[in-house]
C-alpha cells in the first residue's frame, strides 16, 4: 500500500507558480518597525490571545480560506496572525485607501520570527495594501485578496464596509446577465466606474469566476453600518448569496468601539492629517448616534465648540441634554472649521 505525501506549498510560492503577485505592500523593509509594535497591539487584544492559548497546536481552522477586507493596522495584524496560527489560509486587503499602516502590512507579509521570513524572502501572509492607494489600486487589491493561486475563493470573508461582499455580488450579477453595464458619467460616481472597469476586465479574463466563488462562500462578517445596510438591502431583494453575521450591531461593537474607539481615533486622525490645533475651533458633528457621541466628546475635550446636526429627534434631544448646540445642517452652511460626517 503506497502512501501519498502532499507537498505543503507556501502561499507566496504557489502565487509565483501561478503567475500571480504573492503580495503587494509599500516597503517590506518596514517590517521590523511593525514587528516591534505588534506586541503592544497583542496586549490590547486579550480575547484573540486567549484563543491562541486555548487552541495552541490544534489548528481548528485548518483548511479554511479566510479573506479579509479591513483596515491594515497593527491591531488587524493581531487578528490576521491569530487566524493563521489557528490554521486558516488567510489573504488580506485594506478597506480604506488611507488607513493602512505600511509597517504593519510589511510585518504581516514578512511573517512572524518563527517563520524565518525576511524582507528579501518573506514567509508571512499575502497582504495587498499600502497607504495612499488610488481607487483602481484599491479595487485591484480587493480582487487579488479574493482569489487564491489555485483559482478558488474564500470560505469566509471578514468585511468592513462591504466592499469585498459588493464585488462578489456585482461580479456574480453581471456574469449571470452576460455583460457588465456601461458607466453613466452623469449619474454614477467615479468609484462605480472603476468597479465596472475592473469587473469587465475580470469577466474578459475569467468569465465564470464569480459564479464559482460566490456559491462556495460559507459566510461573511460585517462590522460597519454601511456594509450592514448593503446586506439588508440584498436580503430584502433576495440577492444575498451567503449568510452574513451583523457584527456592527452587537453591543460590544456599537456601544464600545463606535463610541470609545471614535473618541480615541478622531483627534488622532485630525492631528495626523492637518497638524492644526483643535482648541477654539467650531466643530460640526453630523449625527449623534454612537459614533457621533464619541466624536463630539473627543472634540469637546480638545476645546472645540461642538455643534451637532441630527434628523432624529431623540438623538437631537440627547445632544441638547449633553450641552451641545443642536442645529440643522442647512442652517450651518459653511459656518464650521471642522466637519465630521
Amino acid at each position: 500500500m503506497s502512501t501519498v505525501v502532499t507537498e505543503k506549498v507556501h502561499p507566496f510560492d504557489a502565487a509565483v507558480r501561478a503567475g500571480r503577485p504573492p503580495h503587494k505592500v509599500a516597503d517590506l523593509g518596514q517590517a521590523p518597525r511593525g514587528r516591534d509594535e505588534i506586541p503592544l497591539a497583542e496586549h490590547e487584544k486579550p480575547g484573540l490571545m486567549a484563543l491562541r492559548r486555548q487552541h495552541a497546536g490544534e489548528r481548528p481552522l485548518a483548511g479554511a480560506r479566510v479573506m479579509g477586507s479591513l483596515h491594515m493596522t497593527v491591531q488587524t495584524a493581531v487578528l490576521i496572525e491569530t487566524l493563521a496560527e489557528l490554521g486558516a489560509d488567510v489573504r488580506w486587503a485594506s478597506c480604506n485607501i488611507f488607513s493602512t499602516q505600511d509597517h504593519a502590512a510589511a510585518a504581516v507579509a514578512v511573517g512572524r520570527p518563527e517563520t524565518g521570513g525576511t524582507a528579501e524572502a518573506p514567509r508571512g501572509v499575502p497582504v495587498f495594501a499600502w497607504k495612499g492607494e488610488t481607487l483602481p489600486e484599491y479595487w485591484w487589491c480587493t480582487v487579488e485578496a479574493l482569489l487564491w493561486p489555485d483559482g478558488r475563493g474564500p470560505d469566509l470573508i471578514v468585511d468592513d464596509g462591504g466592499d469585498a461582499t459588493l464585488l462578489v455580488h456585482k461580479g456574480y450579477e453581471f456574469e449571470c446577465a452576460g455583460s457588465v453595464p456601461a458607466f453613466d458619467a452623469a449619474q454614477d460616481s467615479e468609484e462605480w466606474g472603476v468597479i465596472l472597469d475592473l469587473l469587465r476586465q475580470v469577466q474578459g479574463e475569467d468569465p465564470t469566476r464569480w459564479r464559482r466563488l460566490g456559491p462556495a462562500i460559507r459566510g461573511v462578517s460585517e462590522e460597519t453600518t454601511t456594509g450592514v445596510h448593503r446586506l439588508y438591502e440584498m436580503t430584502r431583494d433576495g440577492t444575498l448569496l451567503f449568510p452574513a453575521i451583523n457584527v456592527n450591531d452587537s453591543v460590544t461593537k456599537s456601544k464600545f468601539d463606535n463610541v470609545y474607539g471614535c473618541r480615541h481615533s478622531l483627534p488622532d486622525g485630525l492631528a495626523r492629517a492637518t497638524d492644526v490645533m483643535l482648541g477654539g475651533k467650531v466643530a460640526v458633528v453630523c449625527g449623534f448616534g454612537e459614533v457621533g457621541k464619541g466624536c463630539a466628546q473627543s472634540l469637546r475635550g480638545q476645546g472645540c465648540r461642538v455643534v451637532v446636526t441630527e434628523i432624529d429627534p431623540i438623538c437631537a434631544l440627547q445632544a441638547a441634554m449633553e450641552g451641545y448646540e443642536v442645529d440643522t445642517l442647512e442652517n450651518r452652511n459653511e459656518a464650521g472649521d471642522i466637519w465630521v460626517t
